[in-house]
């Protein structure tokens, strides 16, 4: 497990040395957050840290690490070097970028800091492609939340909405999603949300002793023979498009922005962002570790390799029986509180937008109900047929890797005009200008345009943006 180790130890290491470097390039204070300064008793409120550690988890830590691991780790052992690499370089990078600037600028939301920083074109793209990323985030978990708790509290093997037990689950799923959304955040996700994260952490653990008192099956990663894809997927784009919770996700910047508003001190922030997304690397590290066994041992049929269904077969290969309730209680947990958390940060981006604030109901009202009736039709339309729910999630990976850019390129406007080190945002948003363009190029969902013309056409896109960004930052540089 030599390959396994290594990406831990990047994981440590660049946690304790990595995280301090990225803190000091922002740059602490000592003053009041926003939390103490506006105070609202809705979604400014000071709670403490561990609190906002187990909170943020949970928020950013849907399904994401579970199946994208789960996916990622059919390329090979390669993923247990290029996630924990991901995860400190790029993903808590922008994780901690995304919540820090928010909580200096009293707590604004992804749109308003690109507005500020990028200007108001960008703030009008990225405000439509912000919200359609979140409520397709948020049909999505609806979906497969409710499926997950059918099959395994209901046992019902029909999810077709003919089905009033599945209709009803969604029902239930729905009404707890506005709850959440409209209640002020200590009462439900400040309340609950530290629990629901020790299961996390619990079922991730009861897996990880699996790993030494059953034994599991490891391949060491073989430098000649690096991509072992089954259909023969390239790395890039693809490994950087399956696996982003764990390694990068744009999704993160709208709940980061959430937790800062709760934040008590600055200094609380490396904790919260970087170390948190470091925490969740560590978890996709254990599920894809748990799925290389399963898959090893052939235990999944191959039309159900890299699906929901491997989840079941880990627990029940690595979990004694009587604590599986764990992993399934944490497992359909995960894209509820990603899904509640959703709605929220697209409540708080859209009050924004709109300058409408938020401490009465009646304006919240206002907000989550057009953006219900949408859901329910994009449900509607996903459960048509079985290629319409795929069809969603391939464009939710799309967006959601899409929006990290800006946060990298804000922080980057940022980090230049406090002459401090800025090619540590720079350099991953150009990575990832690339990965989308190449990957939206030759896509099926895309363009469709051949492999090698799709690499040279990103190439080509990624060399403009440099040099559209380079002068971007000398005009910030200028204006002040």
């Amino acid at each position: 497990m030599i390959t396994f180790a290594v990406g831990i130890l990047i994981l440590i290491i660049g946690y304790i040395f990595y995280s301090r470097y990225v803190e000091k390039q922002f740059g602490l204070n000592s003053g009041e957050t926003p939390a103490q300064r506006i105070n609202d008793g809705v979604d400014y409120i000071p709670l403490g840290l561990g609190r906002n550690m187990l909170i943020h988890l949970l928020n950013i830590a849907g399904l994401g690490p579970i199946l994208g691991a789960i996916q990622g780790i059919l390329f090979g052992p390669v993923a247990f070097i290029l996630i924990p690499l991901g995860c400190i370089f790029m993903g808590s990078v922008h994780d901690y970028f995304s919540g820090m600037l928010s909580l200096r600028n009293d707590g604004a939301q992804i749109t308003e800091l690109i507005k500020k920083y990028l200007g108001k074109f960008s703030w009008g793209f990225f405000l439509v492609a912000v919200s359609l990323m979140l409520i397709l985030l948020a049909s999505v978990f609806v979906y497969t939340a409710g499926d997950l708790m059918a099959e395994r509290f209901f046992a019902q093997s029909n999810f077709t909405l003919d089905n009033p037990v599945i209709i009803a689950i969604y029902f239930v799923i729905a009404l707890y999603y506005i709850i959440a959304t409209l209640f002020p955040i200590d009462k439900i996700i400040g309340r609950f949300y530290p629990l629901l994260g020790f299961l996390l952490l619990l079922g991730s653990a009861l897996i990880v002793i699996g790993f030494f008192t059953k034994g599991v099956n490891f391949q060491e990663i073989n430098f000649s023979h690096i991509n072992q894809h089954p259909k023969l997927l390239h790395i890039i784009p693809m490994f950087f498009m399956t696996v982003s919770c764990g390694l990068l996700s744009g999704f993160h910047s709208t709940q980061a922005t959430i937790v800062s508003r709760t934040l008590q001190e600055e200094k609380q922030g490396r904790r919260v962002f970087f170390g948190m997304m470091c925490v969740e690397s560590l978890i996709a590290m254990i599920w894809a570790l748990g799925a290389m066994h399963v898959y090893s041992l052939n235990i999944v049929p191959p039309n159900l390799i890299g699906g929901v269904n491997v989840i079941n077969s880990i627990a029940d290969t690595f979990v004694a029986p009587y604590l599986t309730f764990v992993i399934t209680i944490a497992v359909v947990v995960l894209p509820i509180t990603s899904g509640d958390t959703a709605l929220r940060g697209l409540r708080m981006i859209l009050a924004e937008a709109f300058k409408l604030p938020q401490k009465k109901i009646k304006n919240r009202l206002l907000l989550i109900i057009p953006v219900s009736i949408v859901i329910v039709l994009i449900i509607l339309w996903a459960k048509s047929n079985g290629e319409s729910f795929f069809v969603v999630w391939r464009y939710f990976n799309f967006v959601n890797q899409l929006i990290a850019i800006p946060t990298f390129l804000y922080a980057s406007v940022y980090l230049y005009k406090k002459k401090k080190n800025f090619f540590i945002t720079l350099i991953p948003s150009l990575f990832y200008i690339f990965i989308t363009s190449f990957f939206i190029l030759n896509s099926k969902i895309g363009l469709s345009v051949e492999y090698n013309i799709s690499e040279i056409i990103a190439g080509i896109i990624t060399i403009f943006f440099t040099g559209f960004i380079l002068i971007r930052l000398k005009k910030e540089t200028k204006e002040d």
